[in-house]
C-alpha cells in the first residue's frame, strides 16, 4: 500500500482493567469467556459478545444550519453533555449484561436512515487528522468502558460523513492516527471496525471497498503488532457489511472477526442463512461472528433476530434510532440522545439481554 506512515513507538500508561481476546470463535474478556457457562434456552451463550450501536457518543455537528435540530429539551445541543450522559449510563449496561458499545469517530446518521446527511460530524480534517476535541472524548469513553469492564467496538469511517475525507492518503492519516492513539493509550479493550457497510456502492475510497478492504485490515494489525499487552499483542480488526453477498476470501483470511448487519435480514431465518452462508464461504477461517447493528426487535416473542443469532453462535447489536413521532427516550443513534434505558424498545432489549446473559441488573 501507498501513502503508509511509520508507527511510533508505545508509550502506554499504567495496566488497564478490561482485556479484550478471541480463542477459537468466542470472544474473552479478561482470560475468560464472556458468560461463563452461560447457556439460554438451550444455546450456549459463554464466548458471545453482544453490542449497542452507540454510534455518536463521541460526535459534535460542526455545520452552523443543522446544530440547533439537536436542542435538549432544556438546552442547546452540547457535546460534552453528550458524551458524559452517555459515560454515566455504562454501569447500567454493564449490570444488564452488555459487554460492548459501538461508536464511530465519525458518527452516523442522527436520523437513523437517509441518503442526505448535510450535518458535519466527522472527527477528523479534510486531511485525516484527528479534531482535538474529538480525541479527548474518545479517551474518556475508552477510560470510561475500561473501568466498567466492556468493550468498545470503535469505528474508523462512515460512508456519509461531512467533511469528507479528501483522498486515499487521509483515510491512511486518520487510520494510523487512531490506531496509535489506542496503542500509546494502551487501551486492551479496543476491537476496531475500519468502515461501517463497505460494500454500499457510494463509499469514495478504493481501500475501503470489499475488493481491497483486507489491506486496511492488515495494516492495523501490523502497526499495532506487539504494541498491547493483549493475547494476542494487536489490535483485533474487521470490517462491516450491509448486504447479503459473499465476503472477500481474502478480507475472511484476514480478519480477527466477522462484522455483518442485520438491518437487512427481516426474519429470523433469514439471519440464520446469513451465518449459515458466511461460514460456508470461501476463505473463512473460524472467527466469531458479530451482528453489530440490527434493527428488528420483537423481543417478547419467542422468535427475533436477537435469538436466531444466539442459536446460532453469533453476537447480536441492537439498533436503535428514534423513529417518527417518537419522544426524546427512544433511539440510542438520534440526537439528541437520552442514554437512558427509559423506552420500552430498550427495556425490552436490554430485559432479554439480562435474562439471556443470566445479569441480574438493578
Amino acid at each position: 500500500m501507498s501513502g503508509l506512515t511509520t508507527p511510533v513507538a508505545s508509550a502506554a500508561s499504567g495496566s488497564r482493567t478490561t482485556s479484550i481476546a478471541i480463542v477459537g470463535n468466542a470472544f474473552h474478556i479478561n482470560g475468560k469467556p464472556t458468560y461463563l457457562g452461560r447457556s439460554f434456552r438451550g444455546n450456549k451463550i459463554e464466548g458471545l459478545l453482544f453490542t449497542s450501536r452507540m454510534v455518536n457518543a463521541i460526535i459534535d455537528d460542526h455545520n452552523p444550519e443543522t446544530r440547533g435540530v439537536w436542542a435538549y429539551g432544556d438546552g442547546p445541543w452540547n457535546p460534552e453533555r453528550n458524551t458524559n450522559e452517555f459515560i454515566a449510563a455504562l454501569p447500567s449496561y454493564r449490570a444488564h449484561g452488555l459487554t460492548s458499545v459501538s461508536f464511530n469517530v465519525q458518527g452516523g446518521s442522527p436520523m437513523g436512515y437517509g441518503w442526505h446527511q448535510p450535518w458535519h460530524t466527522s472527527g477528523y480534517t479534510p486531511d485525516g487528522h484527528l479534531l482535538p476535541e474529538y480525541r479527548a472524548r474518545l479517551l474518556r469513553v475508552l477510560d470510561a468502558l475500561d473501568e466498567s469492564g466492556m468493550v468498545a467496538v470503535l469505528g474508523l469511517f462512515y460512508i456519509g460523513a461531512t467533511p469528507a475525507l479528501a483522498d486515499e492518503a487521509a483515510l491512511l492519516r486518520a487510520t494510523d492516527e487512531v490506531t496509535d492513539l489506542v496503542c500509546e493509550g494502551g487501551y486492551t479493550n479496543v476491537m476496531i471496525e475500519v468502515g461501517n457497510e463497505i460494500d454500499l456502492a457510494r463509499w469514495p475510497y478504493e481501500i475501503v471497498k470489499p475488493a481491497r478492504s483486507h489491506e486496511l485490515v492488515a495494516h492495523i494489525q501490523t502497526r499495532s503488532k506487539a504494541r498491547l499487552k493483549t493475547a494476542s499483542g494487536w489490535l483485533l480488526v474487521s470490517t462491516s457489511f450491509a448486504g447479503r453477498g459473499d465476503l472477500p476470501r481474502r478480507l475472511l483470511q484476514t480478519a480477527d472477526y466477522v462484522l455483518f448487519h442485520g438491518n437487512g435480514l427481516a426474519t429470523p431465518a433469514e439471519v440464520h442463512a446469513r451465518a449459515t452462508s458466511i461460514r460456508a464461504t470461501a476463505g473463512y477461517a473460524g472467527q466469531p461472528l458479530l451482528i453489530n447493528e440490527d434493527d428488528h426487535y420483537d423481543f417478547d416473542r419467542p422468535q427475533n433476530n436477537m435469538m436466531a443469532a444466539i442459536e446460532e453462535y453469533c453476537g447480536w447489536g441492537f439498533f436503535d434510532y428514534r423513529q417518527i413521532r417518537e419522544p426524546f427516550e427512544y433511539g440510542y443513534q438520534s440526537l439528541p440522545v437520552d442514554w437512558t434505558i427509559d423506552s420500552p424498545r430498550k427495556k425490552g432489549f436490554f430485559g432479554l439481554l439480562a435474562e439471556a446473559t443470566g445479569s441480574a441488573p438493578p
